[in-house]
């Protein structure tokens, strides 16, 4: 077996170029992989809305024509612009009106005439009312977010997963269930995609509410477990719960 102090000095200093080498390109990759990421997402969203957009309006009124029109170009001689995010600006604008007018008395029962006259249609109606409830859900400014995280037993006892807890039930399910148990709604998401997942009624005590945020626990399950809240390891766990 070769003498390690008699390899060439200059063949250490090559592997250890090399292996520098690599390392700060695995440290660039992890620096640009998250930004270019980003960026190629609002391109890509930003493209999607303009497209979507544009051809409700008049090609008159298109930003190439006009910049071609103030810059005096005669049909032939003109130039081609990508111009990227007029479409979003415009639909925020537009959105932000039928928003304004929504709210009003007018608006408010003209939206309930429309609603009245799609509840007559069968299928429109249910495309319609699932529609809305899902953008109500989202997007409404009310508070609807998960009250914390937890660990629930399943699919079976012995193994956990992590949930968040919604609320306690109500009406006929709280009503049906073992009396006298406090009984929570809970949500278990599946990973890496975090809005598919079971709904479970289950007794508060079988439940093990979590310290970290709901944030910490979703960024747990979407990571499938390589994501731990204030990057502890996973050995910090058992001293932590001690």
């Amino acid at each position: 077996m070769p003498d390690p102090l008699s390899i060439d000095p200059k063949r250490r200093s090559s592997r250890g170029i090399i292996a520098r080498l690599r390392g700060n390109f695995l440290a660039g990759l992890v620096i640009i992989a998250p930004i270019g990421l980003t960026l190629w997402l609002i391109w890509t969203v930003v493209g999607w809305v303009d497209s979507w957009v544009w051809p409700f309006v008049p090609n008159y009124y298109h930003p190439e024509p006009l910049i071609n029109r103030l810059l005096g170009r005669t049909p032939g001689n003109e130039i081609t612009v990508n111009v990227r995010g007029v479409g979003v600006v415009i639909f925020l604008i537009f959105t932000i009106i039928v928003g304004w007018l929504g709210k009003g008395l007018i608006g408010r029962s003209f939206l309930g005439i429309s609603e009245r006259f799609v509840d007559r249609m069968p299928v429109v109606r249910s495309v319609y009312n699932a529609a809305k409830q899902i953008a109500e859900t989202v997007f409404s400014q009310r508070e609807t977010s998960f009250d914390k995280a937890c660990l629930v037993e399943y699919p079976r006892n012995g193994i956990w997963a992590i949930a968040f807890v919604s609320t306690d039930a109500k009406g006929e399910i709280n009503a049906k269930l073992v009396d006298g148990e406090v009984i929570v709604t809970v949500f278990l998401p599946t990973t890496p995609n975090p809005t598919s997942g079971f709904l479970l009624f289950l007794p508060r005590r079988d439940i093990i509410e979590l310290d970290m945020s709901v944030e910490d626990a979703a960024k747990l399950v979407i990571s499938a477990g390589l994501v731990y809240p204030n990057n502890k390891a996973v050995a910090e766990l058992p001293e932590a719960a001690e």
